[in-house]
Formats: structure tokens, C-alpha cells, sequence
């Protein structure tokens, strides 16, 4: 009989080296229970369970070394074992683990929201905290119905969003997101929900060269809406640097285009900072970056610093206004959960982003960042297999070509080759079967970004010395 799961983690808490070898013989008994992020069968061939970590660094059971060069998955903004947020968590819960979500918040979430509130872009000004990514993506998209709704326009409810996208694992986000693989098993989804193609200039799905295209893939957009009926559309929700698709980042003019096409057809623009957030890409948001001021903003992964589970959304003032008046009329925003506001989750994000501004951990994301262009660039000229270079600050990404004139790419998937090999060496970092991401904590040094390099140097070399 399996194993409970509830048995599972006692053991892998009090007893790690006996979890992997019983994870190696155990024919998956409870290995099945406990992870459903990869494919069980070839997980455990190789398991992987983390120990313990420090700064950039992780350390799995077995005592070997990692240098994390994904913060987690985007998450660890301020490093593993960061003190001052540690220790505000410690404080609260002498304090306050909980408060009653239905009769009020508590000082905590209200001091974090005030916060982000005042370093958020433009007059994006009210807080709406969830505990994740996936939550608060949900909360995006039932607020532009509902706010659609309240200001007399209730047939606006289509959602546009992109190919290659991904908002999250929950019904709606995942409705949302663009990813055949992820979205196929699952089918059929919600309704209401519209793909087009992402700003892919690397890859132009129109055959369209930048910047004579004129930017087909946003004004795509506004032709879109025409057809479906700007009367039924109630958002565009795009990530302003496209994960998924292999760090998607677009032309400087897509985003204002897309904020002057919502803005004509009263259309509410959403971004989806899960993962640009919270300094990422070299400031603070990423809508900071590119100079565009979403109705809604959505982030979580940096913002708690991987200490807790935390995602919060900002909306500008007359997106809040609407959901303000007598409750005779006005029920205001409906949506709520059990652990929203954790006034836990709310200190360690009150340290976090504190330890950003403080630090001015966004400066050391630019000057890192370019420090990671330059180590990129110095393995394309030496492999001559990196085709394309993306991403800004601690967000960028390489694509793997067989031939760079022609862009072709390698028939097996080199990628995955490459990132294992990565990941055999002690790097972690985000891999397909094309491409290859980093996205180290913003406290990374000059030091360590080298040492990352170092590492898929190596790991880019064995890989190809072994294909003989």
C-alpha cells in the first residue's frame, strides 16, 4: 500500500539520506503522492532534493553544491537565508500569524500595500494581495469583467492574450495561457478567452523583419478587437517579457502600442509581472522598464522572496473607483480567499521590498545584467550555436541555433542536452529543448555571474565533446 503523504513528509524532514534511497529503490510507492511537476518515471532516475541554501547557493541532501542561477524559479529576489526577512517573519509571529480575512485585514498587509502602492508606476495606487501567481492572475481577469460590469458595459468580458504564454495552473489562468502542452491534457477550458501571437521578432511568425514590419504583432491586436467587437472585450493581459516562449522580449514600440489600442476601445491592459516584477528586469517593475502604465498590474514570486507564499495586484485609481459605493448598488470587488493578506507573507514582503529599495538591488540587476549580455556574447562567438540574446537586467535567456544565418535549429533537443549537464555541474538554471534562461537573485555579484558563465561554459563543452 503507498505511503501517506502526511508519512512522506515527517520522513523527508527528519531523515533526508534515507527519503533518496528509498526514492531509488522504492519502486515510486510514494514518490507518485508527492511531486506532479515531472514525469515520475524519469524524475526518479535521477532525484533531486534540495537540503538546504545560503545567498546564491543551494546544497541538495547528498552535500553537493549548486549556484542558483533561476532564484529558485525567479523567486529568491533578495538570496536564500536572507536575515533581515527572517527575522521580521519571527518578530510577526510573536505578534500575529493570522488574522480573520472576512471581518477585516490587519497592519501588516495594510503597511505593505501602502508600499508597493507608493513605487508602483503611474496612479497604479490599490493593493489586492493573493498567495500566488495563479490566484492572482484569476483576480485580473474577474476584476475587468466586474469592473466592466459596474461601469455599464457588461458584454465586455473576452480576454485577449498570447501564444506561448503562461498565467498560471488554475482554470482561468490556465484558460488564459498559451502553451499547447500545458493546455491540451486539460481541455476543454473557459470560455472567453482569445490568442494571438506573441512579439517574437527573432522568429516572426508574419516573415516580417524589425522595424520595417511596423509592428504587425500589436497592431494585430487592435484588428482583433474590431473583428470580435470591441463591445465584448473586456482585457489584453500580455507578459511584458515573454517567459515560456524562450524570454520573449518585445520591440521598444509593442507596449504603447498596446496601451494606445485598450485605451481606444475602452479595453483594461493587464500586465502579468509574476515573474518581471520586484526589480527584475533592472527596475522595479518592468512596466518602469518599458514606459507603460498597465489599468492592472499583477506580481508574486520575487515580491515575498520565495519566504512565503505572497502575490498581490495593483489597479489604477479609476479601475479601484468603480468598485467604491454604497453596497446597495455596489458590491464591490467579489472575489476573497482564506490566506489572503497573511499578515506572515505581508512582513516578509514589507522586508523584501525594503531590502530592494534599500540596497538598490534594481542598479546591481542593470549592471549585472550587462555583465551577463557580455558573458552570453563572449559564448556565442566562441560556440557559434547561440543565434538569438534576450531578456533585460536579471531576465535573459539564450536560443540555441545549428546554424546562425539561417537560424535552424538543432534536430534533437539540445537544450535540455545542455541544461542537464548544467545541472550535473551545479548550476541551475531554466532549460528547453531550444533555449536557456538565467535569472539570478538581485543581490548576485560580478563574482558570481561569472562563476554562472564559467559553468554552462563548461557544461555547453562537454555537452558537444560527447556528440563527438
Amino acid at each position: 500500500m503507498n505511503t501517506p503523504v502526511s508519512q512522506v513528509g515527517m520522513r523527508a524532514a527528519s531523515s533526508m539520506p534515507e527519503l533518496i534511497a528509498e526514492a531509488q529503490t522504492s519502486e515510486e510507492r510514494f514518490l507518485r503522492q508527492i511531486f506532479v511537476r515531472d514525469q515520475m518515471a524519469e524524475w526518479s532516475k535521477s532525484p533531486l532534493l534540495m537540503n538546504r541554501a545560503e545567498g546564491v547557493h543551494y546544497w541538495d541532501v547528498t552535500g553537493k553544491r549548486y549556484l542558483d542561477a533561476l532564484s529558485g524559479i525567479y523567486t529568491v529576489s533578495v538570496g536564500h537565508g536572507n536575515r533581515r526577512v527572517i527575522d521580521a517573519i519571527r518578530q510577526q509571529f510573536d505578534m500575529l500569524h493570522f488574522s480573520p480575512p472576512m471581518h477585516g485585514t490587519n497592519p501588516v498587509a495594510v503597511q505593505l500595500a501602502n508600499l508597493i502602492a507608493e513605487v508602483a508606476p503611474g496612479d497604479l495606487n490599490t493593493v489586492k494581495f493573493e498567495c500566488a501567481g495563479s490566484e492572482v492572475t484569476e483576480a485580473a481577469i474577474k476584476i475587468a469583467r466586474q469592473y466592466h460590469k459596474l461601469t455599464g458595459n457588461p458584454g465586455k468580458y473576452k480576454i485577449i492574450t498570447r501564444y506561448q504564454s503562461w498565467h498560471g495552473s488554475t482554470l482561468g489562468a490556465l484558460s488564459a495561457s498559451g502553451l499547447k502542452s500545458r493546455k491540451t491534457v486539460n481541455e476543454p477550458l473557459a470560455p472567453g478567452f482569445l490568442h494571438v501571437f506573441p512579439p517574437t521578432c527573432y522568429r516572426c511568425p508574419f516573415g516580417k523583419q524589425y522595424p520595417s514590419c511596423d509592428i504587425t504583432c500589436a497592431t494585430l491586436i487592435g484588428d482583433v478587437m474590431e473583428m470580435e467587437d470591441p463591445a465584448t472585450v473586456a482585457a489584453v493581459m500580455v507578459e511584458p517579457i515573454g517567459h515560456t516562449g524562450g524570454i520573449i522580449d518585445p520591440p521598444p514600440e509593442y507596449l504603447p502600442k498596446l496601451r494606445e489600442l485598450c485605451t481606444k476601445h475602452n479595453v483594461l491592459l493587464i500586465f502579468d509581472e509574476i515573474i518581471t516584477g520586484m526589480g527584475r528586469t533592472g527596475e522595479l517593475f518592468a512596466a518602469d522598464t518599458f514606459g507603460v502604465v498597465p489599468d492592472v498590474l499583477v506580481t508574486a514570486k520575487g515580491l515575498s522572496g520565495g519566504f512565503l507564499p505572497l502575490s498581490a495586484m495593483i489597479t489604477r485609481k479609476p479601475i479601484a473607483d468603480a468598485f467604491w459605493g454604497p453596497i446597495e448598488t455596489n458590491p464591490g470587488f467579489v472575489e476573497g480567499h482564506t490566506f489572503e493578506g497573511h499578515p506572515i507573507a505581508c512582513a516578509a514582503g514589507i522586508a523584501v521590498l525594503r531590502e530592494i529599495l534599500e540596497r538598490d538591488l534594481c542598479a546591481n540587476a542593470r549592471a549585472q545584467g550587462q555583465v551577463l549580455r557580455a558573458g552570453f556574447e563572449r559564448l556565442s562567438q566562441k560556440y557559434g550555436i547561440i543565434g538569438d540574446i534576450r531578456g533585460k537586467g536579471l531576465l535573459q535567456g539564450v536560443e540555441w541555433v545549428a546554424d546562425v544565418p539561417s537560424k535552424r535549429r538543432f534536430a534533437d533537443p539540445i537544450g535540455m542536452k545542455i541544461g542537464r549537464r548544467a545541472l550535473h555541474n551545479g548550476l541551475l538554471c531554466r532549460f528547453d529543448p531550444h533555449w536557456l534562461a538565467f535569472g539570478p537573485a538581485l543581490i548576485s555579484t560580478t563574482e558570481q555571474i561569472e562563476e554562472m558563465l564559467d559553468l554552462l561554459d563548461r557544461s555547453i563543452d562537454e555537452v558537444f565533446h560527447n556528440r563527438g
